[in-house]
C-alpha cells in the first residue's frame, strides 16, 4: 500500500493511496483460503474445495470486502503516521473509470482512490486569569416567598356550594361549559364542559371572567372578548370572540390559615420548614439564571481571545442545525424574514456567525476539559437519564430502552454534564465578583443572543468528542 499526501491547505488534508494489484491478489488468495475450511459446497469434501472454484463463487464479494478493510487500514495509517486528529469521517474517493475499477475487482489492475480529511485546529489555551466577571445575584425576598405560599394556599383552598338564588362575586369558583367562535366559526380549544374557573384568577381571555360576576346558577350568557394582539395563537391574536356560556355551579372560598397544619398537607413537620423550601426552591431558579448571565459573559470573553480555522464541515453541520431551527419556528409562527425586519441573505450570514461561535468555543471547551482530564462518571450520566425519565410520567421504560439502545441518545445526555464541569473549570481562573442586582436586571435581555449563547459541545468530532 502506497500513501502520498497531495494536498495540505489550511485544516484540509488529501491523501493518494494505491493498492497494486499484486497485494489485491495477495489478499484476496488469502482470504479465499482462510474459507477453505469453513464453507460446504456440493460435490467437495470440507476443506477440499479449490481456491480457484472459491474464486469463482465468491471472488467478487471477498474482493469487496479486501477493498473496505484496506480503506480502513489506509485511513487508519494516515492518522496514525501524521499524527492527525480528524474533525470529520474520512471522505473516500474511487476512480470514475469503471474499467480500472473493475480491474482492480479481479486483480489485475491497481487500485488507487483518494482519502480527503479535515483535521482539528492546533491552539494553545490562553491565560485568562486577568478576566474579571461580575455574577449578577438576586436574594428572595420575604413578599416573595410569602406571595408564593399565598398562591399555594389559593390552589388548596376549600370551596363550598352557595346558596340556591346567590350570584357570583370575585373569588368564587364556577362550573362552566362554554363554546367560543370567531367570525361564525368554531375553533380549537374554544370549548370545554364542567370547566372551574376562578372569577378574578386572571385564567382566561381580559374580560371573560369580569362578565361571569353576578350570575347564578343556570344561567346562560353570551361573553364577548377579544383575544390579545400577542396571543399565542396567531390565528386568534387581535380576534373578537363570542362564548355561549351555561352556568352550572357556585362555590365560594372557605379560609385558609397558613400554619403547620398547612405545612403538613405539602409533607413538611412546620410553617417555617415549607418557608424554608419555598425560599430554596425560588433561590435555585435565581441562581440558575444567574449562572446563565456568568456563562455567557464567560463564553464572550472566550470568544474573544480565540480565532483560529474552523472544520468547513463541523460549521456547515452546526449552521444546517441551526437553520433548521430558524427555518421552522418561521413556518410555525407564520412569518417571513421580511415580517422579522432582516432577508434571508443577511439571516444566513448571522446565522453562519452564530454557528462559527458555537463551534470554535466547542473545541476551545473541549481542549480545556482535555487538558484538566475532566471526566464524567457513568452514574453521573445515570442520575442525568433518570431526571429525563421523569420527564415522561407512563412512559419511563420506553424512554429507557431508548437511550440504552443508543449510543448517541447518552453522548448527548452526557456532553451538557461535560460541559458543565469545564465551564465551572475555567470560572477557576477568572476573577468573579458578586453584584446584588434586582430580579428585573437579573432576568433582563435573557433571550438575547440566546442562539450564540451555546457551545457546538455536543457535536463530537470524528475520534473525538467534547463529551469525553
Amino acid at each position: 500500500m502506497q500513501v502520498t499526501e497531495t494536498k495540505a491547505e489550511g485544516l484540509k488534508r488529501e491523501f493518494q493511496v494505491v493498492l497494486p494489484a499484486t497485494e489485491l491478489e495477495t489478499r484476496l488468495t488469502s482470504e479465499l483460503d482462510g474459507m477453505k475450511g469453513k464453507v460446504q459446497i456440493k460435490g467437495f469434501r470440507p476443506g477440499k474445495v479449490p481456491v480457484a472454484h472459491l474464486r469463482k463463487v465468491y471472488g467478487r464479494s471477498i474482493m469487496a470486502d479486501v477493498v473496505q478493510n484496506a480503506v480502513n487500514e489506509a485511513n487508519q495509517k494516515i492518522v496514525e503516521d501524521n499524527k492527525l486528529k480528524l474533525a470529520f469521517e474520512p471522505q473516500v474517493q474511487f476512480p470514475e473509470d469503471k474499467d480500472a475499477v473493475e480491474k482492480a475487482l479481479d486483480a489485475k489492475g491497481d487500485l488507487a482512490f483518494t482519502v480527503a480529511l479535515e483535521v482539528m485546529p492546533s491552539f494553545d489555551l490562553v491565560d485568562i486569569s486577568d478576566v474579571s466577571l461580575t455574577k449578577p445575584v438576586f436574594a428572595t425576598p420575604d413578599e416573595e416567598v410569602a406571595q408564593t405560599l399565598d398562591r399555594m394556599s389559593q390552589q388548596g383552598r376549600p370551596y363550598t356550594d352557595r346558596i340556591e338564588g346567590q350570584y357570583a362575586e370575585s373569588g368564587d369558583q364556577v362550573t362552566i361549559d362554554f363554546a367560543g367562535r370567531v367570525d361564525g366559526e368554531a375553533f380549537e380549544g374554544g370549548s370545554a364542559e364542567d370547566f372551574e374557573l376562578v372569577l378574578g384568577s386572571g385564567a382566561f381571555i381580559p374580560g371573560f371572567e369580569d362578565q361571569l360576576l353576578g350570575v347564578h346558577v343556570g344561567d346562560r350568557r353570551t361573553v364577548t372578548v377579544t383575544f390579545p394582539e400577542a396571543y399565542p395563537a396567531e390565528n386568534l391574536a387581535g380576534k373578537q370572540a363570542e362564548f355561549d356560556v351555561t352556568v352550572k355551579a357556585i362555590k365560594y372560598p372557605g379560609e385558609v390559615v397558613l400554619d403547620d397544619e398547612f405545612a403538613k398537607g405539602f409533607g413538611f413537620d412546620s410553617l417555617d420548614a415549607l418557608k424554608d423550601a419555598v425560599r430554596s426552591n425560588l433561590g435555585q431558579q435565581y441562581e440558575a439564571q444567574s449562572r446563565r448571565r456568568v456563562k455567557k459573559a464567560l463564553l464572550d470573553a472566550l470568544d474573544e481571545r480565540y480565532s483560529f480555522d474552523l472544520p468547513p464541515s463541523l460549521v456547515h453541520q452546526e449552521f444546517a442545525a441551526v437553520w433548521a431551527q430558524v427555518e421552522s419556528d418561521l413556518k410555525a409562527r407564520g412569518k417571513t424574514f421580511e415580517d422579522e425586519g432582516t432577508t434571508e441573505e443577511k439571516a444566513q450570514a448571522e446565522y453562519r456567525r452564530i454557528a462559527e461561535r458555537r463551534v470554535r468555543l466547542g473545541l476551545v471547551l473541549a481542549q480545556a476539559g482535555e487538558s484538566a482530564d475532566i471526566k464524567v462518571s457513568d452514574d453521573e450520566v445515570n442520575q442525568a437519564l433518570i431526571a429525563r425519565l421523569r420527564q415522561f410520567p407512563g412512559q419511563e421504560q420506553q424512554v429507557w430502552d431508548f437511550y440504552r439502545k443508543n449510543p448517541q441518545a447518552m453522548a448527548e445526555l452526557r456532553a451538557p454534564l461535560f460541559e458543565e464541569k469545564v465551564v465551572d473549570h475555567v470560572l477557576g481562573q477568572v476573577k468573579l465578583v458578586e453584584e446584588p442586582v434586582s430580579k428585573e436586571a437579573l432576568f433582563a435581555d435573557e433571550d438575547e443572543d440566546e442562539g450564540a449563547d451555546k457551545p457546538a459541545a455536543s457535536d463530537a468530532p470524528a475520534g473525538e468528542t467534547t463529551a469525553a
